[in-house]
């Protein structure tokens, strides 16, 4: 049996074979071009990017188990002076982070900021140049293997092979992440039940929509049901149906107790889900804490909003600056933070309570999109 997963090709999984740019790239075989000698031996060859290489894995029996708990009872996740450089560009700058277990951590920053880029190093598709990397215990690159069979991983593109079913992904992700052969076809429904794709497990994916899509993505890293999960931007580009579809998702993964990491770009996803957020900007962390403490620490309890002609708004940037208030533009209006601390000659406007990309702007200097 040969089962080809182009999918795959974002590199994130449980390989058990990792090969570099520079190493041979077999070419895609059909089951025929094994020939007697491997006859008897199935193969399951799942391919990456070109730079990441091409993975083997094989076949599970049923004495093969889930993967051993990870070591140490300490952070989930731990980033200690981290650089990644892509030649004059430094896409990660120095970056301390601590994510605990059980909670829902989130990145919070523009595009560019180092983001997708943090979430490739964890899974040692990408490759610290300085710092020390460690996750459910294991030290990265070198424990990578044993630590990406633990954690579960969402990316930000659709990497789905659009010529197989769902319940096919599902199986195939299921032997890679070696759940027992006893256990794969309730680990499959499991994981269909989560996605809400019990209906269409036998559909191709390329008959599936968007956010079936994305929900199969999000069952497929959870099939093996991991302690952490890594979810890349899990909600870009989709409607905001299937936004709050896969919020609640999310939300559920928190309450069960699973670790779950997650960079976005959207201020709402961060306000509603996250336990614990770190503005990023720049490649490092600039502020970190709860929603509600970053924007009490970083905009106040109240803003005060100014809507006007442009010469009136230039009008109160003047009284702003004369005054050293904190403001910024928001859309058609000049949003003045900290508004209960300020005094008579604060111009008409009008208030509403103080919000996090309030308190990101503050903090970066950005709008973010």
């Amino acid at each position: 049996m040969l089962i080809v997963v182009g999918g795959a090709r974002s590199g994130y999984g449980p390989e058990s074979e990792i090969r570099t740019a520079g190493d041979r790239h077999s070419p895609i075989r059909t089951a025929s071009s094994h020939g007697r000698r491997n006859a008897a031996k199935p193969i399951l060859d799942v391919r990456s990017a070109p730079e990441i290489g091409h993975l083997e894995c094989p076949d599970m029996t049923a004495e093969h188990q889930h993967a051993p708990i990870g070591r140490g009872d300490g952070a989930a996740i731990s980033l200690q002076g981290v650089f990644k450089r892509y030649g004059s560009i430094v896409a990660v700058n120095g970056l301390e982070l601590e994510v605990a277990p059980g909670v829902c951590f989130c990145l919070l920053g523009p595009n560019g900021a180092g983001k997708s880029t943090t979430m490739r190093m964890l899974t040692a598709q990408a490759l610290a140049d300085e710092g020390r990397i460690r996750v459910l215990g294991y030290e990265l690159p070198r424990e990578s293997k044993q630590s990406r069979l633990e954690m579960g991983v969402v990316p930000q593109l659709d990497n789905l092979d659009v010529e197989l079913t769902c319940r096919q992904i599902l199986m195939v992700f299921a032997r890679l992440y070696r759940v027992a052969r006893g256990e794969r076809a309730a680990a499959v429904q499991r994981a269909l039940e989560l996605a809400n794709l019990t209906a269409r497990a036998d559909t191709i994916v390329r008959e599936l929509s968007g956010g079936m899509r994305r929900r199969l993505l999000v069952g497929r890293g959870l099939i093996h049901q991991p302690r952490l999960v890594l979810l890349d931007e899990p909600t870009v580009g989709l409607d905001p149906q299937v936004r709050q579809e896969l919020w609640s998702l999310i939300d559920a993964l928190r309450a069960s107790g699973v670790t779950v990491l997650m960079s976005t770009h959207y201020i709402e996803e961060a306000e509603r889900l996250a336990d614990v957020v770190a503005v990023m900007s720049a490649g490092k962390i600039v502020a970190q804490g709860t929603p509600q403490e970053l924007v009490r620490a970083h905009a106040g309890e109240q803003v005060l909003e100014v809507y006007g002609p442009p010469a009136q708004l230039a009008q109160a940037s003047e009284i702003v600056a004369r005054n050293g208030w904190q403001s910024r533009r928001s859309g058609p209006a000049l949003a003045i933070m900290r508004a209960e601390s300020l005094n008579g000659e604060a111009p008409q406007g009008v208030r509403r309570p103080a919000n996090l990309e309030d308190a990101f702007v503050a903090l970066t200097g950005e709008e973010i999109e």
